[in-house]
């Protein structure tokens, strides 16, 4: 089974947007595994919208352990299962919580057997904020190692918020040469179009 890897900053949108993909998808509810490194895997099964209560919050590294489901996407007369793995936010440096780093640790561990991965950048932030304060070491590192892979996105999310328009301008003079999908993860805008990218390399 193929594997999606959902990545970007802290308070990003990749959970909410794991989640509202889901939706899109068809899913009534979600079957996530975690992977804890002080309880070990478990899997947990929650209505989507209770999903979006339980794990999607504004608190920075609201998300400390790597956290996957199986999604299917109708492919001809049948279903294509496959993988989306939500990780935690990443971050420059070394954060002084234990837990967010292991959990960083863990997201750097599976972007390698990744077959797709969805680079997500808040588009509103860094269009009100300076690029070196919003765009960090790690995203470039990210996009350089996502060249390599075709299955490689960046996620210009929050499109919904007016200053993304100034922050889409600046993803693409920082990340020339890279496909860019503009999203809205909380109004499911352009997930047609990310649904076509993940249908392309599945």
């Amino acid at each position: 089974m193929k594997q999606i890897l959902v990545l970007g900053q802290t308070n990003a949108g990749k959970t909410l947007f794991t989640i509202n993909f889901a939706i899109y998808l068809g899913a009534s509810d979600i079957s996530l595994t975690f992977q804890d490194s002080h309880r070990g895997s478990y899997t947990r099964t929650l209505e989507l919208e209770a999903a979006k209560q339980l794990l999607v919050s504004d608190t920075p590294h609201y998300t400390r352990v790597v956290q996957s489901a199986v999604l299917e996407l109708p492919w001809g007369k049948g279903i294509k299962k496959f993988e989306i793995v939500d990780t935690a936010g990443l971050m420059d440096g070394i954060h002084q919580d234990p837990q967010i780093r292991r959990a960083m640790s863990q997201t750097l561990a599976v972007v390698r057997q990744a077959d797709i991965i969805l680079h997500i950048l808040d588009a509103a932030k860094i269009g009100k904020n300076n690029i070196l304060k919003t765009i960090g070491e790690v995203d470039f590192q990210v996009a350089q190692f996502g060249q390599l892979k075709p299955g490689y996105v960046i996620l210009a999310n929050k499109i919904d918020l007016p200053e993304a328009m100034e922050g889409i301008e600046k993803i693409k003079a920082e990340f020339p040469g890279h496909q860019i999908l503009e999203i809205s993860a909380l109004h499911t805008l352009g997930f047609k179009k990310v649904k076509e990218f993940v249908k392309r390399h599945l």
